[in-house]
């Protein structure tokens, strides 16, 4: 039996949670579970599921036949602290400072812990109980509990899974950011070896790659990778793309009246969409042209989150490198289809790249 943990000053703990050795204090007399009413008894005999009482010092005066069925114990060896001989050890401290609170405040409360059922298998109980006041006087509490092993089962393995999870992701992230530096490694080979009119096609694929890595870094580096928070994504994102290439001469604003979570799919064709902008924006101006790319979101409750992206330069463009071909319209038609995201729209000034994002999908029963 656990020992009695410090007291507080006040009442001892009423119901299940009392802290204290049952041999120290004697139980109810019989007066006092003669007290109880027929009607009582036979009402929480008949209740399908665990039930108890306890007088206004904490002391167990009844319980239900569910309960002594549980436990395979007499209702003299439950009264009094008796029950309390079940009570898990590692859960007993922790019990009594919650009931031993809500007692010194006769409030209702709520707590889990581990009783021993009577084939000696340690079973979780949810408890829930409430004070018993009558004209002003209080009489101490009246609580249900309920088996929740199977929903605690339930959450080890949903803790273990998500574990594992974040593990997995963390591998594969390493084994895609190796093999995107060989690609990049492999295509600035190529690129060197070939002739001066395709070596801007093999530096502009090479930069897309590194900006594929960088997409797929935040996307790790999201604080939880089921809903990504959009705005902070696409900021930390473009303003990172902008340092790929022409450090501090890309300036990035991500505003608007909406904010929302996405899904990683969402996110990750966002993000490809975002970098072929910067990409074509750096690409058509010389190396001494700032650009500058503008996100707005737009939110309306009940209407799908909705993007437009719009890519300039600070002053007048000199031509960019004539040897790059323009894909990004294609690219970004193609990263849209993938998340099933609508667009609309060119990027530029008087016709901006409108996104229109899917509805979230419902989460997994």
């Amino acid at each position: 039996m656990v020992g009695e943990p410090p007291g507080s000053g006040a009442v001892e703990p009423l119901d299940v949670g009392a802290a204290g050795d049952p041999g120290v204090r004697p139980a109810p007399g019989a007066a006092e579970a003669a007290a109880l009413s027929d009607s009582f008894r036979q009402f929480a005999d008949v209740v399908p599921l665990m039930m108890w009482r306890s007088d206004e010092n904490g002391h167990a005066i009844h319980h239900n036949e569910c309960w002594l069925q549980f436990t395979g114990r007499p209702l003299e060896e439950e009264l009094g602290l008796g029950w309390r001989s079940g009570l898990h050890p590692e859960d007993f401290e922790r019990h009594a400072k919650i009931v031993a609170g809500a007692f010194e405040r006769r409030a209702p409360f709520t707590v889990e812990f581990r009783l021993r059922r009577h084939d000696g298998v340690y079973r979780w109980l949810l408890d829930t109980a409430r004070p018993l006041v009558e004209d002003g006087r209080f009489l101490g509490f009246l609580g249900s509990c309920f088996d929740i092993t199977d929903r605690k089962h339930a959450e080890e393995h949903i803790e273990h899974a998500l574990a594992e999870k974040e593990t997995l992701l963390a591998e594969v992230y390493h084994r895609v950011r190796n093999n995107l530096q060989v690609m990049v490694s492999l295509i600035g080979l190529y690129g060197r070896a070939a002739p001066d009119a395709c070596r801007g096609s093999f530096e502009a694929l090479g930069q897309r790659v590194r900006a594929i890595a960088l997409v797929q870094q935040h996307l790790h580096e999201a604080p939880h990778i089921a809903s990504i928070d959009l705005k902070d994504y696409l900021y930390r994102l473009a303003s990172g793309l902008g340092q790929l290439r022409r450090a501090g001469r890309i300036s990035v604003q991500v505003g608007g009246n909406g904010n929302g979570l996405v899904e990683p799919r969402t996110a990750n064709a966002l993000g490809m969409i975002v970098a072929e902008i910067v990409a074509e924006c750096l690409d058509a101006t010389a190396e001494h042209i700032a650009c500058s790319i503008t996100i707005d979101m737009e939110a309306a409750f009940g209407e799908p989150l909705r993007l437009s992206i719009v890519s300039g330069v600070s002053e007048m463009a000199a031509s960019g490198r004539s040897n790059v071909p323009k894909l990004g319209p294609r690219l970004i038609a193609a990263y849209a289809a993938q998340a099933e995201i609508a667009v609309t729209g060119d990027a530029s000034p008087g016709d901006p790249l409108r996104l229109s994002l899917p509805p979230a999908r419902p989460a997994a029963p």
